[in-house]
């Protein structure tokens, strides 16, 4: 019989290396992330590379014998780098992504060091008690009641669906959950304004709900969710005996930042008895700024809240978060008793457990870099960043009605704007359709023009059936002139794109 010695550090080196030697690695990976923090404002946005161009510097076989950390270090800075979109520039405006946090970043490397799983108190006691503080922290942040509970996960698409599934088990009880969709007698309803986020229809589609039963509601001049038209919607349904069973209201839609009247839509739930969830994934935290708070009165009511905490808090990715009014009230739709998951723990905060609150059993730390950048910044300040990225917003929408080359295309509610580039040679006043879209075209070919220059990033929209060049404010290191900088860059891209078209 070979004898295997028990000290295997000679042998293992690179998967259980000396202290010496990841006080190396460390040393080499933080001067990085100090330099790059310090640098990322003149770095190119959006990298000028393809698909092949990257396979060809990455691909290899399965590496049999390992490699230096400092050779792999370096195919990150003169690779993945330099092949990489900068969402932490300060012009970077395309989607709903913020720019990470320098301490955030340490506490992810922290959490995976340590390297918890947070699937009940037992297996990880303080890691789990640091996330209800920070859920404690962020539900008053929203202003929600004392009671109301939570827990982090994914992002907002994990946490809409799993509100809706909480929603369904409330409606449906046991039947469902037992045999299925096909158990309950009369189809579900979900409401949700046509501005709504497709995680919803994509949560119903999973859920067995079924895409068609997502009623989209219309929206009125400022994509607001129209109240009169939601309860139009429910009493057609009661009548063909369809059953209402939730209605989702936006804090904040992805294309226009509208955020619906949320106290009236909480009324609505209410008077039906209807499951109220909201979606507040990119503009729940902007309650945090004085200006932008009355916007968020009634949110407080909903009997779930999703936020991604990798949005307004400026997080890196990832982590989302699901609030519920009732905790309790949503624990029988997730808890299910399994030998190997059985709770000995009879004191209450020690027996609790994530599972029964959401779909996860594995779960990591997302709480530490929570805890660790509102502990480190403080919630004013945090509130200040969000504060001053509502002020460029506004400051673009104003220098966009000035101007005589530029129009809005949506009413700016929070921090994101919707705008497109005119030339001097289109018509002033209505237009044809045969002009509109002719505007669509050029200003698409401005969009990729634009981000292949590398100074400003912008994505799309369409408002009302016409191509919107769509910006998002989400990072505490942009400023008034950036914005400023940003229509020039827009402009420059509108030369470049009509020279050549000549």
């Amino acid at each position: 019989m070979t004898s295997i010695s028990p000290d295997r550090r000679g042998v293992d080196s690179a998967l259980d290396p000396s202290a010496e030697q990841i006080r190396d690695m460390g040393a080499r990976a933080v001067e990085w992330i100090a330099a790059h923090h310090d640098s990322i404002r003149d770095l190119p946005i959006a990298p000028r590379t393809s698909a092949a161009a990257l396979k060809e510097l990455l691909a290899e076989p399965l590496p049999v014998e390992g490699r230096d950390f400092t050779d792999l270090l370096t195919v990150f800075r003169e690779v993945v780098v330099p092949g990489s979109r900068h969402n932490g520039h300060p012009r970077f405006f395309g989607y709903v992504s913020a720019p990470g946090t320098a301490v955030a970043a340490v506490a992810d490397l922290l959490a995976s060091a340590l390297n918890p799983n947070l699937t009940a108190w037992r297996s990880a006691p303080a890691p789990v008690e640091l996330e209800h503080v920070a859920i404690d922290w962020i539900k008053e942040a929203l202003g929600c009641d004392p009671g109301a509970g939570g827990l982090f996960m994914s992002g907002g698409s994990m946490a809409n669906f799993t509100a809706l599934a909480a929603a369904r088990h409330r409606h449906c009880g046991e039947a469902v959950a037992t045999h299925g969709a096909a158990a309950h007698p009369a189809p579900l309803r979900v409401y949700a304004s046509t501005e709504t986020h497709h995680s919803i229809h994509k949560a119903a589609a999973l859920l067995g709900i079924g895409r068609a039963n997502v009623r989209e509601i219309p929206v009125d001049a400022r994509f607001r969710m129209d109240v009169d038209a939601l309860v139009r919607a429910i009493e057609e349904d009661r009548a063909a005996e369809a059953e209402p069973l939730c209605v989702v209201a936006n804090a904040g839609t992805v294309v226009t930042g509208a955020v619906d009247p949320l106290a009236e839509i909480a009324a609505v739930a209410r008077r039906y008895r209807l499951w109220m969830h909201v979606d507040a994934c990119y503009g729940g935290f902007a309650r945090l700024a004085p200006s932008a708070r009355p916007l968020f009165d009634g949110m407080s009511e909903a009997d779930s809240i999703a936020l991604d905490p990798h949005k307004w808090l400026y997080l890196p990715a990832d982590c989302g978060c699901l609030i519920y009014r009732d905790p309790e009230g949503a624990r029988p739709a997730f808890s299910l008793d399994a030998d190997y998951t059985r709770v000995m723990q009879t004191e209450p905060a020690e027996a609790f457990a994530f599972w029964d609150y959401g779909p996860d059993l594995s779960r990591r730390f997302r709480a530490l870099k929570v805890w660790m950048a509102l502990a480190h910044a403080g919630s004013r300040a945090v509130g200040d960043a969000i504060e001053g990225n509502l002020d460029c917003a506004r400051h673009l929408a104003d220098l966009v009605d000035a101007s005589a080359d530029f129009e809005l295309l949506a009413p700016v509610e929070l921090s994101i704007f919707c705008f497109r580039y005119l030339p001097r040679t289109a018509p002033a006043g209505p237009r044809s359709e045969a002009d509109e879209e002719e505007l669509d075209r050029l200003n698409e070919r401005i969009m990729v023009a634009l981000q292949q220059a590398g100074s400003s990033y912008l994505s799309n929209a369409t408002i009302n059936g016409r191509f919107a060049l769509r910006g998002c404010v989400l990072n505490y290191r942009t400023t008034r002139r950036d914005m400023e900088i940003l229509l020039d860059d827009v402009r420059r891209a509108a030369e470049q794109v009509i020279e050549e078209t000549r």
